[in-house]
């Protein structure tokens, strides 16, 4: 079976004038297809910045990446884009959903914002998602009138709307409270057995990493 994503000697280094901080010193990373992985570190270690990487958001400084057999390294931004946004589903601690759209709008948006309007099978597979994740009855309510767990709820709805190779989650639970995050987890777990979709979870919550099937934990910049 090929591997889902392979990283070997990333580095990363951020330049501010005469200063370098290397922050990734040569990571080598490998997830199979429907694994869920913790990525566990203290506060600098780097996972962030991992996660930016892997995610596409940020260019390593060396290193190579291919994730389902794509080649990273060689894509133009443009290509890195579409590939982010067709392959890639992001949860992050703040749900970052737009206020102004309902819930159903907002898990469509990763379809709907480059189609450059809302089709019937992008509300169908919205609607579809939101029953996965128990909110069927607040499909057009405004993401404001939405609790915290709820919202998060539809941000994970949102990561799944184009069936993505690779979700990845940065402290998806670390602005909820105890049964919130919990009802989160076992969403995420669910749909990871259910779906075989893949997670690269990063988190300090040891009750978080209880869940995953792996943990990977870095230190100083290294896998430890």
């Amino acid at each position: 079976m090929t591997r889902l994503l392979e990283a070997r000697g990333i580095e990363k280094t951020f330049h501010n004038g005469d200063e370098d901080t290397q922050v990734l010193k040569g990571i080598d990373l490998d997830l199979e297809p429907g694994e869920m992985v913790a990525l566990l570190g203290a506060s600098g270690s780097g996972k962030s910045t991992l996660l930016s990487i892997v995610g596409l958001l940020l260019r390593p400084s060396a290193g190579t990446l291919t994730i389902s057999g794509q080649a990273i390294d060689g894509l133009s931004e443009k290509e890195r884009s579409h590939f982010r946004n067709t392959r890639l589903g992001f949860v992050f601690q703040f749900h970052h959903l737009l206020p102004d759209f309902t819930a159903l709008e907002n898990v469509a948006f990763p379809a709907a914002a480059p189609a450059g309007g809302l089709s019937r099978q992008m509300r169908e597979r919205a609607s579809e998602l939101l029953g996965r994740v128990g909110l069927s009855d607040r499909a057009d309510f405004g993401a404001n009138r939405l609790s915290g767990g709820q919202k998060q709820r539809v941000a994970i709805a949102r990561a799944l709307m184009n069936a993505p190779d690779l979700v990845i989650a940065d402290e998806p639970t670390g602005n909820l409270d105890r049964e919130s995050a919990d009802r989160v987890l076992d969403l995420m777990r669910e749909v990871n057995k259910a779906d075989g979709a893949t997670f690269l979870i990063c988190t300090h919550d040891e009750s978080v990493a209880e869940r995953c099937t792996r943990r990977i934990t870095l230190l100083d910049g290294r896998v430890s």
